[in-house]
């Protein structure tokens, strides 16, 4: 069975790798992405797209563009910038350019030959850089003041026909479009790893946030909901499938099943708004929005406590309403069969008192199927529910990553979803390990 288990653990970083790059590849392609709303914010357009919004480079200069480009990483091919983002290719950094065929300039680079030196103005360092080539490749880069390769302190240089130019005009603007003449020129870089194995998520497209620091603000409501939703579902259901099993066909039987189907066809989210209008809005008893007060901060121990209470009793009804149903029946429905079973009539007809059958040996077979269910709890760190943090205006997870979806955040999206996945699949070894445990006669190979 070690080696099960083994075997589940090193699938998952394959695994994590093929949901990371489709949703990549998807979030590359489809329109709407960062680069096509920076676009239409720079020409003051909409998505429906008036004569300037159509204007592929929205009123921004091919410079300006390719910054951009270079910012959210689409001047690379697919797969080279998702090797960027899991942090197993350097990214290029502190790039700058400048061409070979121009005038030469005197007053920074000193008198140069046009034709074969390029005269580079580092990036926020202003340092001059000449770049020397010949029969098409570069056969130097040295500082202008002081002589020295540049390869001393860390820098790279690029040599950029103009095929790759053209190549990266056509990328950009469609495969209709007629590329100008460019001249080559000199890019002068330097490299750093930055992605998910550094554990640099990247920063937030919208907020320009770390992503890192965004999904560990919002964890801390997830992982209360997510504690009192499971404490509250388990702490009600198992001792009500329990009942409802011993009571089958009485009346606590059939009330109960009403009441929980009912609050089963119940959405949490129109829950949501129905307690908002009616206990919140109209007879003033919870607050409409948010988990805290305004004044939160100035509040005292006990009277954070009771505003954090107050804030969380509606949504925490949301959030639990819908689970009762599942967990309850499936716990009823089990020990039933259990209780039906040739053992339990031997072990009653042996002496064993009703209870003593039930609980000692009925009660823990029907557990098993609940044991599944737990190790996805350490999903709780994840957790929430998009629509009901949306309804009450809750900054949890789950709105973080509707928001991201709504923007086209794609750092947040990828951040997110790398989390979650990489839980879920924790969650689902927890729960084969957790039944193992619970029925030792259970063998995973």
């Amino acid at each position: 069975m070690k080696s099960y288990f083994l075997r589940r653990l090193l699938l998952i970083p394959p695994t994590l790798v093929g949901i990371t790059l489709l949703v990549f590849v998807i979030t590359r392609y489809v329109p709407g992405g960062p680069m096509h709303q920076v676009l239409m914010r720079a020409s003051g357009g909409t998505e429906g797209g008036g004569g300037a919004a159509r204007d592929a480079r929205g009123g921004m200069s091919e410079e300006q563009m390719e910054e951009l480009e270079e910012q959210y990483g689409t001047d690379k091919f697919v797969l080279h910038a998702y090797a960027q983002w899991l942090g197993l290719m350097p990214r290029e950094v502190r790039q700058s350019k400048a061409e070979w065929g121009g005038r030469g300039d005197e007053t920074i680079g000193g008198s140069v030959d046009p034709e074969t030196t390029a005269v580079v103005v580092l990036r926020g360092d202003g340092r001059v850089v000449h770049v020397i080539r010949k029969d098409g490749t570069i056969e130097s880069a040295v500082f202008a003041a002081s002589g020295k390769p540049v390869a001393d302190q860390g820098w790279r240089v690029r040599f950029e026909t103009e095929k790759h130019r053209q190549a990266r005009f056509v990328r950009r603007m469609g495969q209709d479009a007629e590329p100008p003449a460019y001249r080559e020129r000199a890019v002068v870089y330097q490299t750093r790893f930055a992605g998910l194995l550094q554990g640099d998520l990247g920063r937030s497209t919208v907020y320009n946030d770390p992503v890192i620091a965004m999904i560990l603000e919002r964890m801390p409501v997830a992982l209360y909901f997510g504690i009192l939703t499971a404490m509250i579902s388990y702490g009600v259901c198992l001792p009500l499938g329990i009942l409802k099993a011993l009571k089958h066909r009485t009346f606590i039987d059939s009330a109960s099943s009403v009441l929980i189907f009912l609050g089963y066809s119940i959405p949490g989210f129109a829950l949501g708004a129905i307690l908002l209008v009616h206990l919140g809005a109209r007879m003033g008893w919870f607050p409409l929005f948010g988990l805290t007060s305004p004044d939160f901060e100035l509040l005292d121990t006990a009277g954070r406590i009771k505003d954090l209470a107050h804030h969380t009793v509606l949504p925490l009804i949301c959030y639990v309403i819908g689970s009762f149903a599942y967990l309850t029946m499936m716990v009823k429905n089990n020990l039933l069969d259990n209780l039906s079973a040739d053992y339990v009539r031997t072990a009653v007809a042996k002496g064993a008192g009703f209870r003593r059958a039930v609980f000692h040996h009925a009660l823990r077979n029907s557990m098993i199927p609940v044991a599944t269910t737990l190790g996805n709890l350490v999903t709780v760190f994840i957790g929430g529910s998009m629509l009901v943090e949306t309804v009450f205006d809750i900054q949890g997870f789950g709105l973080l990553q509707y928001q991201s979806v709504i923007a086209r955040d794609v750092p947040v999206i990828m951040g997110t979803l790398t989390i979650a996945a990489f839980l879920m699949l924790i969650g689902h070894i927890l729960s084969d390990l957790i039944v193992a445990m619970v029925d030792p006669r259970i063998k995973f190979e």
